[in-house]
């Protein structure tokens, strides 16, 4: 049962993470790798909130979609807009958001130094059990305020004109311009939400680890992996995958050692996609003018 915990907590935060990655990169063809620093930019602007203005849960879990969904919008107004359409726009922003990720990390170190920040708990000090497993409030809280947020998401991407813009151009970007669809306008919702996402899974995160400087990178990488296992575009594929990759990590950290995650990772990344090459949902990548 233990396990079972500890995969739904992953799960939540990896899903939280990797949607916003599938979203950018299906519907924009843009590989934002700037994303694991916003997610840290996020982490730290939740710990700013919280040691400066108010430690109220709210508060602070507010503050933290704020910062990441303000960071996501100045990643597509600094690197997206200015370089889309340009000759060879795929490698600049790839290399554009590349050094983005590698200066914020060492603005962030001097402007808050090296030393780990955590959080105070937003759901309290609480447990409860579940046969023999103690369920502590930090995790139970993460996996429904995700589970939450993400049922917020679906509707949104299905009742909302937004929403039916950003499926219209994940599933098929020449149909949409055809349609009337402007991919520019919608570049700029698709990078705040996936932002914000990144933002609520660095506070989520954060209360039970630490943010700093570098803490965005294990992230971005586990976010791709379960991109790419989910298939591009696809949330319901993209919540499995992170169940998937939740599951392994917590079975290879409790049988073999954490030592052997990243191995089993990659193992599992090989063999589901040689099993079906679109991931478990998504949809097949092709290239977009």
């Amino acid at each position: 049962m233990s396990i079972l915990v500890s995969t739904l907590n992953l799960a939540a935060i990896y899903s939280l993470v990797a949607i916003g990655i599938s979203l950018t990169w299906a519907g924009l063809g843009f590989l934002n790798l700037a994303h694991g620093v916003i997610f840290t930019v996020a982490g730290y602007g939740a710990w700013w909130t919280a040691e400066h203005i108010s430690t109220s849960p709210w508060i602070v879990v507010l503050a933290g979609i704020a910062v990441g969904a303000a960071a996501g919008a100045a990643v597509c107004l600094g690197v997206y807009l200015p370089l889309d359409g340009r000759r060879n726009w795929e490698i600049r922003t790839l290399t554009a958001t590349l050094a983005i990720s590698f200066l914020g990390a060492n603005v962030l170190q001097e402007a808050f130094g090296p030393e780990p920040k955590q959080l105070p708990s937003l759901f309290g000090s609480g447990q409860f059990k579940i046969g023999d497993t103690v369920v502590t409030a930090d995790k139970s809280g993460a996996i429904v305020t995700a589970v939450v947020v993400l049922a917020i998401l679906v509707v949104g991407l299905l009742r909302s004109r937004v929403g039916l813009g950003i499926r219209v151009l994940t599933q098929n970007a020449e149909g949409a311009a055809i349609v009337g669809i402007n991919r520019r306008r919608l570049a700029f919702a698709i990078l705040a939400v996936s932002g914000a996402l990144a933002g609520l899974a660095s506070v989520l995160l954060a209360q039970v680890f630490y943010v700093s400087p570098d803490s965005g990178y294990v992230p971005l990488v586990t976010g791709l992996i379960v991109a790419l296992l989910g298939g591009l575009g696809s949330i319901p594929g993209t919540i499995a995958a992170a169940v998937l990759v939740a599951a392994v990590e917590a079975l290879t950290a409790t049988y073999l050692g954490g030592q052997y995650v990243l191995m089993t990772m990659f193992l599992l990344i090989a063999v589901v996609l040689l099993i079906r090459p679109r991931g478990l949902g998504g949809l097949l990548e092709s290239a977009r003018a």
